[in-house]
Order: structure tokens, then sequence, then C-alpha cells
């Protein structure tokens, strides 16, 4: 069974959700991974990903913006002619825009946010959440390829081998369409982790009165602790953060070693978005808090007082 892994970089930076896709197909029985890479002078991260199996680079100007008709296609051609029975990549907002069209093109099955897989009298069976996280469907896919998008947290990175061989593919931008023009790319430099790949997430939610007391005691904790940042919707929709912090259901999937939720009561979108985290510590003054119900370790307290006293004790000494 041959699979066919879609890279994810950001600026020259390898996505590390990009691992966990090409360990959810070397666990698969008979799996034989092959990596495709698409971009614009990404040759050392080609470099990184042949530690992982053979790999198939698409490297062009006309592709150094992610247009998702573009990727799709290159995407349709390579998956066609390596007779690919799977093509997988991990869930984010660069897979949920361009492998449904891929999927399309390929006239295959599509599958979305997997979080498992069992085998059934010689049938592959998916597991993926629905309802907020609350029922986990078991979903049979009919008909090849099947095309997948996968939970990053449910599945372990590889260890990486022997280099495979990388191979160039001709890209003729005159033959691939043209629907769509990316005019910007806004992005925010940041030196924190995305809450998607850092071991320590801290989270605030509608306790935060306003955006300073944000970066300063949710920023400050996360720093303190060299985590990433994140938050609930209250505070995306009050205009006190951006919606590329928002963890949950409409936001981005947390599944670090320890996430804080910090004056975020806990609705069931939220959870379903950091459930999977290993430790769970809430700091709420409401001990009614139905995040209680899922921590691991819990504190009632206000975060204004709490929060920078924590900070001031983890504050390496001088």
């Amino acid at each position: 069974m041959r699979i066919l892994v879609v890279a994810e970089h950001d600026q020259g930076a390898l996505k590390g959700v990009t691992l966990s896709a090409v360990g959810f197909a070397r666990a698969l029985k008979d799996a034989e991974p092959e990596i495709l890479l698409m971009g614009h002078q990404v040759g050392s991260l080609a470099e990184q990903l042949r530690r992982y199996g053979p790999v198939w680079v698409a490297d062009h100007e006309a592709l150094r913006l992610a247009a998702a008709d573009r990727y799709a296609e290159i995407i349709r051609r390579v998956a066609a002619e390596r007779q690919a029975s799977m093509v997988v990549a991990a869930a984010s907002t660069f897979s949920k825009d361009i492998l449904p069209r891929a999927a399309a093109l390929l006239d295959g099955t599509m599958g979305t946010d997997v979080v498992g897989v069992q085998e059934e009298n010689g049938q592959l069976l998916f597991l993926r959440p629905v309802n907020a996280g609350s029922v986990v469907a078991t979903v049979a896919l009919m008909g090849e390829p099947k095309v997948l998008t996968l939970r990053a947290s449910a599945f372990k990175s590889p260890e990486p081998g022997e280099p495979q061989e990388v191979h160039p593919i001709a890209v003729d931008p005159t033959s691939l369409p043209n629907l769509i023009e990316v005019v910007r790319r806004d992005s925010k430099t940041s030196s924190r982790p995305d809450v998607t790949e850092a071991r320590v997430v801290v989270s605030g939610g509608r306790g935060v009165k306003n955006a300073e007391d944000f970066e300063r005691i949710i920023g400050g904790l996360a720093d303190v602790l060299h985590g990433g940042v994140g938050c609930s919707r209250a505070l995306v929709d009050a205009g006190v953060t951006s919606n590329d912090l928002q963890v949950g259901q409409t936001g981005k999937i947390a599944a670090p070693d320890v996430y804080f939720a910090v004056g975020i009561s806990g609705a069931v979108q939220h959870l379903a978005g950091m459930k999977d985290s290993k430790v769970v510590v809430v700091i709420n003054k409401d001990p009614d808090a139905p995040a209680f119900e899922v921590a691991d370790y819990g504190l009632v307290a206000d975060l204004y007082q709490a929060v920078p006293e924590l900070i001031q004790k983890l504050q390496p000494s001088p």
C-alpha cells in the first residue's frame, strides 16, 4: 500500500506535524510511505525529510505560496503517477484548504481529523471525533485513493533512518491552474512556539480583561515556561486576541505535555481542542467552572493574583 504524505512547511521551517503524518503511514501494515514536498527553494527541507522516506520535490517559483488550486493539481499528478492508494497530511488550515480539492480531482474518498485506525476483515476503519469530541465515529471509506487529514497529536513522530532518494518533479507553470491569486500573506513573527507543536501551552479565557493583561499574564507565564500561547473563543470575539491563537473546536488542536487553562470556564467547544493534553492545569476563581472536571491540577484563585505569583516563583535564580 503506497501512501503519499504531503509535507507542510512555513517560510523554510518544516512543520513538526508532518512527521506525525509520516508516523501514521509507517504504522500501517504493508505501507510504503513516500513524501511530497512543494514550494520554492525547499532543498534543505528535502534533506531533512529524506531521513523519513523517499521524497518527491516540486520546487518552483509558481509554488512559493500555497495556492490551493496549484498544490492540489500537483498532488493529483504525483498521486496518480505513483499509484498511491492513500494521500495523507496533518489536519491544519493548510491541509483543510488543499486536500479536499485534491480528493475531488482524484475522485477519491475523504476522511478528516482522523485520530486512529483499525483493521476489520481486511478493511481499514478510521476513527474521528464528532460532536465536539464527545463521540468518536468509526468510518469506512469506500474506493481509492483515500485522502485523509490526521490529528497530529494522535500519532507519534518516527525515528529518522537512512537517507532515502530525493526525486525532483518537473513543474511547468503554464500547465497549472491559475484561478487563485495570493495577494499577500500577513503573519506575526513570534519567538514562541505554535500551540500545535509546543510542549507547554498557556491559554487565557474570559477572565482576562484586555490585551495588555493577556500579554503580561498569559504571555508572561508562557515565556517563563518556554511555551506557546493560546486563548478561548471568548477573547477572540471580544477583540482581545487574534483568531490565530484560538484553541478549540473552531480553532487549533493542542495536545502538549502541559496545558494551562487560565480564566477559561471550560465550554465543550474549547475542551475539544485540548482534551488530549497529557497534564491539564486549571486556574479559575469559579470553583464550579466545568474546566475543573478535566483538570489534573486545579487552583481556585483570581488569575490576576495567582499567575503573577507563579511567574515570580518560576523565574530562574539570578
